[in-house]
């Protein structure tokens, strides 16, 4: 591994192992081993959950079991992400100091128990943890076998003790510097809830004040920047004592709690947890929600990320905790490195023998052999991953992105707006991102603090909220060429979930040729229907089903594409586009079918002359082609190679023309079919085109 680049000189293959839970039975732990070098395995995760054993008493450290593990396991090959245990800390600690635990929104301190039940603003539980942080840095911080921090577990919650108040109260005072200001971006007038001072301001409660927006929002907002403080604090501790080793923190599947972007620059390396509940629905459809949160973990950072943790079998904790089906595994695994990881990890080695995770499935299980179908294809994932060991540090480069913003969600979920259930926010956003994909192109999902430069053409379905300077990023976009596609219910309010005055989108008005002046909400059931305009610019080959919302727009130098079928704004504009400066602007004002995006899509890639691999390869093709369906298309480049990933998701195979002619296959079977479940990989030299 490169430290200064965090880049791994192979792909890593491995998981979650809690020898601690077998120190009874070294046997046993001997046996492990064996089986991981036969399963490939060259790297385990140690220690997310060892605070008691490693501190079984205030400051009387004992490592020595741990070291034994880590040189056992350096002797035979495999690497160490070694965490650090801050997610579940010792009874002792929370008896001998009891504000390390969590105080509810009730305000009531929570008893020891459970995990991430403490506080991360006490000034306790922060020594505690940067002690045994420094301990454990100092003892194997330059250990050959010891690769990067894993920085605590899953990282969420919140704690409402009168430290944390006090804490958010300074944040707030760092923000607002005058309480006036508070009380002007709060609209605290409403309902007489005015402040005279920062020392009055609660955090949210359902006892107390949670019908202010504003107040909400900068909850939410210092949870996050709470939770980045503790981790720098955490990898802080851990380079005073002279590592160098990066740091990551794992992270959770749609997780909202946390503002995950503003992450990207306290971290070495993003990781991510997929449990996908498998079976449940379509695989194609299932193969797309996954694909959008590995295309999130990627593009935090714009780098390749580590798949920290799956299942290899079946979970405990889901409704259904269903089997994955022979295959299915595999599948999943390499689809996360298609979309950049450089790892497949799993959550767990072996299997406990019990509490509330003794169920859950894991490489090596209760019957404890090497002879399960489970541990057959982990190996066989291990041998895939040997084959394609060359990519590791390899990078995507999307032409297209899609807008997902926390921090608008946050805004949108509390705003008591025209929809307060089924918002669909994230639904808009995959339509989007799978009209995309659909076309097998690659897809970068940000949020409104990045950059729009670089892409051709980027989605940003339902700003509702319009965070600082976005608007001036969405104009400079066009104006110097971009394609930008909005929807209904975006530029609604500022960053305070103020109203803007004058008009939505605000700011971009002219930009889009249209004003909104009104927005209708549909019950469940209810649908609408866009019916396309004769000899416009882009004339679309049918009408498209709508539902949820239909915003009503007036236009002024916009064209318009689409326009309503049904109700009494029948024959106003449903889909737009206007021309501003050398790029153009697209409104869709209701929420369409899937298969409306499908078609637009193709379309604005067509007039962009944006297409995937296999039809720049192939001979005659002018047009973006819409991929098979279940077929998914991706690439990973490097300096030397450029890297096209094809996997089917179909039970079947199904028949693709792929350009083998200008490339290898460096993995997978094909004969002009790809089997179902399975994926081949070309690699092509990096100027291919000259």
């Amino acid at each position: 591994m490169d430290r200064n680049n965090t880049k791994w000189e192979k792909m890593l293959h491995g998981g979650d192992y809690n020898p601690e839970q077998w120190l009874e039975h070294p046997e046993i732990i001997i046996q492990d081993i064996e089986y991981l070098k036969k399963a490939k395995i060259n790297e385990v995760t140690l220690g997310i959950f060892s605070w008691s054993i490693l501190e079984p008493g205030e400051n009387e450290y004992q490592f020595e079991w741990m070291q034994e593990i880590i040189d056992r396991l350096y002797e035979n090959g495999i690497s160490v992400i070694l965490a650090t245990p801050s997610a579940a800390r010792p009874k002792w600690m929370a008896d001998k100091y009891p504000e390390v635990l969590r105080v509810n929104s009730d305000r009531h301190r929570n008893l020891f128990g459970g995990r991430h039940n403490h506080c991360y603003t006490s000034p306790v539980y922060r020594e505690k943890v940067r002690s045994i942080n420094k301990a454990l840095a100092k003892r194997f911080g330059s250990h050959p076998g010891v690769i990067a921090w894993h920085i605590s577990n899953e990282l969420g919650g919140d704690c409402h003790c009168q430290l944390c108040q006090e804490a958010f109260r300074n944040w707030l005072r760092e923000k607002y510097g005058d309480i006036e200001n508070l009380n002007r971006a709060w609209q605290t007038t409403f309902w007489s809830h005015r402040y005279d001072s920062f020392s009055q301001v609660e955090s949210p409660s359902p006892r107390g004040e949670m019908m202010l927006h504003g107040l909400n929002l900068d909850w939410k907002r210092f949870v996050t920047d709470q939770t980045i403080d503790f981790v720098k604090a955490e990898a802080s501790a851990l380079k005073e004592e002279g590592s160098e080793l990066p740091v990551t923190i794992n992270m959770m599947y749609d997780y909202k709690g946390l503002n995950y972007f503003k992450f990207k620059d306290v971290i070495d390396i993003v990781s991510w947890d997929n449990y996908p509940t498998w079976h449940k629905e379509p695989e194609t459809r299932t193969a797309m929600d996954t694909a959008f949160q590995h295309d999130i973990m990627r593009s935090i950072k714009k780098k390749p990320f580590l798949l920290m943790e799956s299942c290899p079998s079946a979970t405990n904790w889901q409704s259904v905790s269903k089997l994955k089906r022979p295959g299915m595994m595999k599948a999943a695994s390499l689809q996360a490195v298609a979309h950049g990881s450089d790892s497949v990890q799993y959550f767990q080695i072996r299997q406990s023998r019990g509490a509330c995770e003794k169920f859950h499935g894991a490489i090596i299980d209760h019957y404890g052999g090497d002879d399960t179908r489970v541990f057959n294809e982990v190996t066989e994932v291990g041998e895939a991953l040997e084959q394609l060991s060359n990519l590791a540090g390899s990078g995507t480069n999307a032409k297209v992105a899609v807008i997902y913003d926390t921090e608008n969600s946050w805004a949108m979920e509390d705003a008591e707006g025209p929809r307060n259930k089924g918002l669909h926010y994230k639904e808009a956003v995959l339509k989007s991102y799978g009209g995309f994909r659909r076309l097998g192109l690659d897809v970068d999902i940000l949020d409104m603090e990045q950059e729009l430069e670089g892409y051709t053409v980027v989605a940003a379905p339902m700003l509702y909220m319009m965070r600082s300077g976005f608007v001036e990023k969405v104009r400079c976009y066009v104006e110097k060429g971009g394609i930008i596609i909005f929807t209904y219910w975006s530029g609604i309010v500022d960053d305070n979930d103020l109203c803007f005055l004058g008009g939505t989108p605000h700011g971009l008005m002219d930009v889009f040729g249209l004003r909104s002046t009104e927005i209708d909400a549909l019950y469940d059931g209810e649908e609408n229907c866009g019916v396309p305009q004769k000899g416009c610019s882009m004339e679309l080959s049918r009408s498209y089903r709508c539902s949820y919302f239909c915003d009503l727009v007036k236009t002024d130098s916009a064209e318009v594409l689409m326009t309503y079928e049904r109700d009494f704004y029948a024959g106003m504009p449903a889909l737009t586009v206007n021309r501003f400066g050398t790029g153009k602007a697209y409104y869709v004002c209701a929420d369409f079918e899937e298969a409306f995006f499908e078609e637009f899509y193709a379309k604005i890639a067509d007039e962009s002359d944006i297409r995937n691999l296999i039809d720049e390869f192939t001979e005659g093709t002018r047009s973006v082609r819409k991929v098979p369906e279940g077929i998914e298309i991706t690439s990973r480049e490097n300096e030397e190679a450029l890297y096209l990933f094809v996997q089917n998701f179909n039970c079947s195979s199904v028949e693709l023309q792929l350009p083998v002619e200008h490339g290898e296959i460096i993995y997978g079977c094909y004969n002009g079919n790809v089997k179902g479940k399975d994926m081949v990989v070309l690699k092509f030299r990096k100027n291919y085109n000259d």
